[in-house]
């Protein structure tokens, strides 16, 4: 298993094409999420030429993973689609800020939905590039919106995070935005996860 960043200069046509794809079959097929789509592929105004891509294959080239890392202070998710979980907090617009959206993991799980151990392990393992290649580009914190139950798992990782407002229902799901501080030197210990899940 290989999880590798870039932006769309970086990678292939084939990879951009399975990451849509991949996508997709995740959001929109498994979690049902009404996003605009085209063809079977999952793109939006959030995926451009300066966004950061961690995409999780297999040797033989099989997606099972991907995210997206975006600057706050250009245009992101969080702000423009769902401001309500901010509450009264102002968005984050600063490049020592990023935003991790479009986060999946193993097959058709996600960041707050994996229900399997395989799908946590990889999910943190990319939680964990993330947060390097962040600090890379000299960011300090990840913002994302979240289910509320990844609130009980991120705590038992020993990661530091914190709600930035109440949880908020969306389409039937309570979700809350949460910073997490990049610690680029972090990786998950496997009995704290594996514990985690259960």
């Amino acid at each position: 298993m290989e999880i590798i960043a870039g932006t769309v200069d970086t990678f292939s046509a084939d990879v951009l094409f399975d990451m849509a794809r991949y996508r997709y079959e995740v959001f929109v097929e498994k979690l049902g999420w009404k996003l605009h789509a085209r063809g079977r592929l999952e793109l939006d105004e959030f995926d451009r030429k300066d966004t950061i891509y961690l995409i999780a294959r297999h040797p033989d080239g099989e997606i099972v993973g991907t995210s997206r890392l975006l600057p706050t202070h250009r245009p992101y998710l969080l702000a423009s689609v769902f401001p309500q979980l901010l509450g009264d907090t102002p968005a984050p617009c600063s490049p020592d800020v990023w935003e991790l959206s479009r986060f999946a993991a193993a097959d058709g799980t996600r960041l707050g939905m994996a229900e399997d151990p395989q799908g946590w392990s990889l999910a943190l393992d990319m939680l964990s590039v993330a947060m390097r290649t962040v600090a890379k580009k000299g960011g300090r914190r990840l913002i994302s919106a979240s289910p509320l139950g990844i609130e009980r798992i991120l705590r038992r990782t020993g990661l530091s995070m914190r709600r930035v407002a109440p949880p908020v229902r969306v389409d039937g799901q309570l979700l809350f935005a949460c910073l997490i501080e990049v610690d680029k030197n972090w990786c998950p210990r496997r009995d704290r996860h594996a514990d985690a899940i259960g």
